[in-house]
């Protein structure tokens, strides 16, 4: 797979969102709309790219449709010429018997609907008393348009509220006749609101002080903007080293200017200590450290399992301090990357991951569920289909982290002497993926030989045109794979090939060897 940095290019915040108009209060004294009224609406390789460079609805019915009219007092539909009061149709009981309570005088229906609840509400046709919306039967005439339709659908909706309810307004106005009115008030929320320990917000918490915004601006003549970006990267320990990929810093590698803001504000200068652009590792430092920084604590990435939690920590699009979750989707997935300026790639055996990572999350850190470090985010697929630099991907949830092993042992070297050691076989590799495997080319780069004299691979006995299938017994699907593998490792550990030569298969033991520097 191939893929490009997220580009580490400065890009604009977006301006915040418009506060959404108030609504307009409704003039005093227009009713509110009926419960039950109904409303409709309508409701090769694969290219990836680095972190930081580069209707109608109808409204409520008028009642008028298909000769249903509004609900109304039946008082007033009797004094409408033409139309004598109907009984109002009866509404199905409820399951056991309610208590009747006689209305009283003060509770009359008002004008307008809905009257004010009688003591009782009435859940259908027992006749224990009024339907709470409907007249009073016992004081108007009954009417046969459709307010008895309205209450019907009132009573209906009350049933299904639950008995309960009616029961228990009804006790509550008994009580309020005999002891006064009581309010009980909700519980007051916790003074302090705590976060139990592993959730993402106290992860995120105890993190963030130790995440930095890293600004790099290239040297260039006066008058000129100097090109850069915006990436990410966090405290590797208390001397003030900060641990960040190399393609954030590369624009400011010869000759530019580096930054490093932390969560609370605080910006300081740095410098770059090293980097490794095969790894696409690098060390800076800051010029004047404050005291008391807190390293990350480094996770194990080869224990890292499939559907392990992740929580990602940058600053996309120039928004600093920004948290993502997910979780490991994959695990040694072969990524080659390059961020555009240069012709060469950097090789992965990646996390792969679903949390959000957008450019300016290059560099960050991804963690665990505890909080340790278990990735460096690097790299994202992109879903566009122009070359470097004519896109600025977007996360689809498909992101890749260099695994914390193996940067560790990158940082190391870098600190130690600025420059980094690869471990090699010491075979020139086809990178063009025609082939199943890994297959040693015919010939190295200007027309030296493909497998070094007297090195790994020459010792182990293998020759141009072998095909490498397995690495430590895991599949070697292409160069890019078998170069990720290696570079898992150290110079001198001891790796097993499975190769094929003419339709044979073989094995070979291998010592690795090691190439300083980027070459």
């Amino acid at each position: 797979m191939s893929t490009e940095n997220e580009g580490n290019e400065g890009t604009a915040v977006p301006a915040a969102p418009s506060v959404p108009p108030a609504p307009v209060a409704a003039p005093e004294g227009t009713p509110a709309s009926a419960p039950g009224a109904e409303t409709s609406g309508s409701d090769g390789t694969s290219d990836t790219t680095y972190g930081t460079y580069p209707g109608t609805g109808e409204g409520p019915h008028d009642g008028t449709h298909q000769g249903i009219h509004p609900a109304e007092p039946a008082a007033a539909a009797a004094e409408r010429p033409g139309h004598p009061p109907r009984p109002e149709p009866a509404t199905a009981p409820l399951p056991g018997p309610v208590p009747a309570v006689a209305p009283t005088t003060a509770q009359q229906p008002q004008a307008g609907w809905p009257p004010p609840p009688p003591s009782l509400p009435s859940y259908g046709g027992s006749g224990a008393g009024p339907a709470w919306g409907a007249p009073d039967q016992a004081s108007q005439p009954p009417s046969k348009r459709s307010g008895g339709l309205v209450a019907a659908v009132l009573v209906a909706a009350l049933v299904a509220g639950g008995v309960g309810g009616g029961i228990g307004y009804w006790a509550a106005e008994r009580n309020d006749d005999k002891f006064g009115s009581t309010t009980v008030a909700a519980a007051n929320a916790p003074r302090d609101l705590k976060r139990d320990p592993g959730t993402v917000a106290a992860v995120a918490a105890a993190a963030l002080p130790s995440v930095v915004t890293i600004e790099a601006k290239a040297g260039g003549d006066s008058g000129e903007t100097p090109e850069g970006g915006t990436g990410t990267g966090f405290v590797y320990d208390k001397e003030g080293h900060i641990l960040t990929n190399n393609h954030v810093v590369a624009s400011a590698a010869d000759g530019g200017t580096l930054s490093a803001t932390f969560s609370n504000g605080k910006k300081y200068d740095a410098e770059v200590v090293g980097r490794a652009q095969g790894y696409d590792v690098a060390v800076v430092k800051l010029k004047n450290a404050p005291s008391g920084l807190t390293p990350l604590a480094l996770g194990d990435s080869e224990r890292v399992a499939v559907g392990d939690s992740t929580i990602a920590i940058g600053a996309p699009f120039g928004l600093s301090n920004t948290v993502t979750t997910g979780i490991i989707s994959a695990k040694n997935r072969p990524v080659a990357s390059g961020d555009g300026s240069s012709g060469k790639n950097s090789y992965m055996s990646a996390l792969q991951t679903d949390a959000s990572i957008n450019p300016g999350n290059s560099g960050g850190p991804l963690l665990d569920s505890r909080g340790a470090v278990i990735g460096i985010n690097s790299a994202i697929q992109s879903a566009g289909t122009g070359g470097f630099g004519q896109t600025q991907a977007g996360s689809i949830g498909l992101g890749f982290a260099i695994p914390i092993n193996q940067a560790k042992n990158v940082a190391e070297q870098l600190i130690k002497t600025g420059k980094p050691v690869y471990p090699v076989i010491g075979a020139t590799v086809d990178m063009s993926g025609k082939d199943q495997g890994a297959k040693i080319a015919s010939e190295g780069a200007g027309g030296t030989a493909a497998v070094t004299p007297n090195g790994p691979a020459a010792k182990a006995g293998l020759k141009a045109g072998d095909v490498i299938t397995r690495f430590n017994g895991k599949p070697v699907e292409s160069g890019p794979t078998l170069i990720s593998e290696i570079w898992n490792h150290k110079p001198g550990d001891k790796v097993t090939l499975t190769y094929q030569r003419d339709g044979k298969e073989h094995t070979a033991e291998v010592t690795l060897g090691k190439r300083t520097g980027d070459s």
